[in-house]
């Protein structure tokens, strides 16, 4: 389908509510991530987590065709830039020690979620190369015509990271984990390809917390008890809360209220019991969407060892293994990762400033800050415990 200049209508809605939520579902659906669904992110606005009392002003660039949505980015105008997991305090710093203006920003996002997947959502009939030359022309005059100092695109697809820097953007690399399945017939099948230290280690860890009397299952979709969803949210206050005021407490109780009818058939619990109780010690929310899952939020009433390790790493690859899931990303940090089998991998921002001088300074350096991650990638994988041979 070719759509006539005349005939496409592109703006920028100010919330979720506005947009036809099949159409949006539409447009996600080749999309290998779930965050990019309208339910997650209008739970997001409805909840009050990203919202403008938390300096996250919904500002989604959308292409319209007769009535018909044929192009999408959701996008969010921001003063700050917590909850973006990218960390650019950086490049802020910079710009408030040479005087010049750092926010507001235009960040093209789902907020608080460090999973690749962004790109620009396109109808398939639609001619792809004019669409989103047309969608970063847009995004650029709505910067240049309101005082915006910057545009970012965070956790992006590769190739979308590529394509931006055709429209002024630069590239900008950091450290993630994929775990994936070689077709493993089981959790064992996946431990004989590591070295004989590391599945010892692992084999004591498994067998240490269930000398504890902790049993550990995962439940998905509709079998998922509708008491774990408040009960997530007080764990992921404890949790965050161990960290003071570095810890990222960005999703509300109304966020947590409204899964369950919103999301619950994207997401998966693994829940930890003592024996002959069936309220959880311990919880770990995954989200999965064919054949990739992710590990989202986790929280432990009880500290007991190897918990951890099991909820978040352990127990959902046995679940993606028994579910032929091929992919798991564990989440951010810790090079704890690397030593049970996660292999590093690179994800993208892509970044553009309008002030000419935070331009320069930004391309001036962002080619050796992109060598300096990929050589901390490489040392990462190097700590991949894998069997010789």
């Amino acid at each position: 389908m070719t759509v006539p200049n005349e005939q496409l209508t592109l703006r920028f809605a100010r919330s979720m509510s506005e947009i036809d939520g099949p159409a949006w579902n539409a447009l996600a659906r080749s999309l290998d991530t779930p965050f990019f669904e309208w339910e997650w992110l209008k739970l997001l606005e409805d909840s009050g987590s990203a919202a403008p009392a938390r300096g996250w002003y919904p500002n989604h660039l959308i292409a319209a065709s007769g009535g018909r949505l044929i192009g999408a980015l959701p996008m969010y105008l921001k003063w700050h830039s917590e909850g973006e997991f990218v960390f650019d305090q950086l490049w802020a710093e910079a710009a408030v020690r040479l005087g010049l203006p750092y926010y507001p920003r235009l960040v093209g996002a789902t907020p608080f979620t460090p999973a690749t997947g962004l790109r620009f959502l396109l109808d398939p009939d639609a001619n792809q190369i004019r669409l989103s030359r047309r969608l970063f022309q847009t995004m650029e005059q709505f910067c240049q015509g309101n005082g915006v100092q910057g545009a970012a695109l965070l956790f992006t697809e590769p190739e979308f990271a590529a394509a931006a820097e055709d429209h002024g953007f630069s590239a900008w690399r950091h450290q993630g984990y994929m775990w994936r399945n070689r077709g493993f017939a089981d959790f064992d099948d996946f431990l004989a390809t590591l070295n004989a230290n590391r599945r010892k280690a692992i084999r004591h860890e498994r067998k240490t917390l269930a000398a504890s009397g902790i049993t550990v299952e995962v439940v998905a979709g509709s079998a998922i008890p509708d008491a774990f969803f408040p009960l997530m949210h007080r764990l992921y206050d404890k949790t965050n809360a161990k960290f003071g005021p570095w810890g990222c407490r960005y999703l509300t109780d109304e966020f947590f209220e409204g899964l369950p009818a919103a999301f619950r058939h994207r997401l998966a619990f693994a829940a930890a019991y003592r024996p002959g109780r069936r309220d959880p010690v311990a919880l770990a929310m995954l989200a999965g969407k064919d054949d990739i899952l992710f590990g989202r939020y986790w929280g432990a009433f009880e500290d007991v060892p190897f918990l951890h390790f099991e909820l978040c790493y352990y127990a959902p690859i046995a679940y993606a293994i028994r579910h032929g899931i091929n992919r798991y990303d564990p989440g951010m940090g810790g090079a704890h990762k690397a030593r049970r089998g996660f292999v590093s991998t690179a994800s993208y921002s892509a970044h553009r400033f309008f002030d000419p001088r935070m331009d320069m300074i930004f391309r001036t350096h962002i080619d050796r800050v992109n060598q300096l991650e990929k050589n901390y990638i490489d040392e990462l994988n190097d700590l991949l415990p894998v069997r010789r041979g």
